[in-house]
């Protein structure tokens, strides 16, 4: 039986230009006790193997954390093989806004100690007691609100190319150093409403229920995320207070949610909204490089990087 993905990334990206199929870009998580996870992991890979579905998927004792690549004509079986599966029946699945054939070239699905580092101890908060969900309408009366507190748990890189109006966005890296900063920088606003957002739900909603067992009261969190905030401004008309694009983890790196551009090259300032990893395998640098910096750099961070690159394989291994 087939456990593991057997294609290379290569072999799957021409397959997929040989079929010419369209692709939808699907993200989920439900956060559930799995007793055991080895057995459900190897469930769920014959399950998306047999779909053609490639993508990430995190599983843990906690639950499941998944970024996949659907093919169209398989998505509704898709939606009734989790069905079928008890605590994912009715569960949100996040539709992107922008659908890209090639978001994924390989179905990963990984055994993690848990499907979002937070660098807690076990058991140190109960995931059931949590802040309330909100709309994207009430998001927007939230941001309007001065005694709202609208507060970004996603890392650095992801809030310098779009983030709501007036949010506070820690400079971290990972989502487990914004916990304690987080706790530091609410501890004076205990009695307004903190409204905390992410990309797709699964960090503020894990955030928020460390809030609650710190005592905080008034904690709110965007239900669905930046993803599902979109979809509801779009198909609610409403007001769009999300500034610049949404950063995403799959070959796209940004979604565009509104016309602002806040961020700039890293290289040479030009107002531009996309990652890149650098070229030099052993910097692997993400920042943001437009078109021209990357044709000038050769996809690299600096000169130095490109130097390197240029080198045959074996004199970068010995650098």
């Amino acid at each position: 039986m087939q456990l593991y993905n057997k294609l290379s990334s290569q072999e799957n990206s021409e397959i997929i230009d040989k079929s010419n199929q369209t692709r939808f870009v699907v993200s989920f998580y439900k956060y559930h006790l799995i007793k055991n996870p080895i057995i459900f992991r190897n469930f769920i890979f014959i399950i998306l193997n047999n779909l053609d579905i490639l993508g990430r998927v995190y599983v843990s004792r906690e639950g499941i954390n998944a970024q996949i690549s659907v093919p169209k004509e398989n998505y509704n079986k898709f939606k009734i093989e989790l069905e079928d599966i008890s605590f994912l029946q009715g569960i949100r699945l996040n539709l992107a806004r922008e659908h890209f054939n090639k978001s994924f070239l390989k179905l990963k699905i990984k055994i993690r100690k848990k499907i979002v580092s937070d660098g807690l101890k076990e058991n140190q908060i109960k995931l059931n007691i949590k802040g309330t969900y909100i709309s994207a309408k009430e998001m927007n009366n939230h941001i309007k609100n001065k005694n709202s507190v609208i507060l970004d748990v996603r890392n650095h890189y992801e809030s310098e190319i779009g983030h709501f109006k007036n949010a506070i966005t820690p400079n971290v890296d990972t989502f487990r150093e914004s916990l304690p900063l987080i706790l530091n920088k609410m501890k004076n606003n205990k009695n307004k409403n903190i409204v905390m957002y992410c990309t797709g739900g699964i960090r503020c909603e894990k955030a928020s229920a460390m809030m609650k067992s710190k005592g905080f009261k008034n904690i709110f969190h965007l239900e669905g995320g930046i993803i599902e905030y979109a979809k509801q401004v779009k198909d609610q008309n409403l007001e769009n207070l999300f500034l610049g694009s949404n950063f995403v983890f799959d070959e796209r790196r940004a979604e565009k949610i509104s016309n602002h551009i806040i961020s700039n090259c890293h290289q040479c300032d030009k107002p531009f909204e996309k990652h890149t990893n650098c070229a030099n395998v052993s910097c692997n640098l993400l920042f943001i490089q437009c078109d021209s910096c990357k044709s000038k750099y050769n996809n690299c961070c600096s000169n130095k990087c490109m130097d390197i690159n240029l080198l045959p394989l074996n004199e970068q291994k010995k650098k």
